[in-house]
């Protein structure tokens, strides 16, 4: 069964919101409603579209976390010379 679609009709929308917007617009080149509907799924507090990096996670590991998958990281890049021949 397909999702039904909801409308809204915003009135009172204030000019900087509607200058904001429409920047957007400009400047990503996409529909007004696109990004209209972004605005309003952020504002909700929800996630826009999905996250296809790490961005969200940059930055939020300690010192001895991040060292650690570092090593952990090399170790794994290690040849073991036993394994090719």
């Amino acid at each position: 069964m397909a999702k039904q679609a909801r409308q809204y009709t915003i009135r009172n929308v204030p000019d900087r919101v509607d200058r904001s917007l429409r920047r957007r617009v400009k400047e990503t080149g996409e529909s007004f409603n696109k990004v209209v509907l972004d605005a309003l799924t952020i504002g909700a507090g929800e996630s826009a579209r999905p996250k296809r990096d790490l961005s969200e996670i940059v930055g939020s590991l300690s010192e001895k976390e991040a060292n650690r998958i570092d090593d952990e990281v090399r170790r794994q890049r290690q040849i073991d010379p036993e394994l090719w021949k």
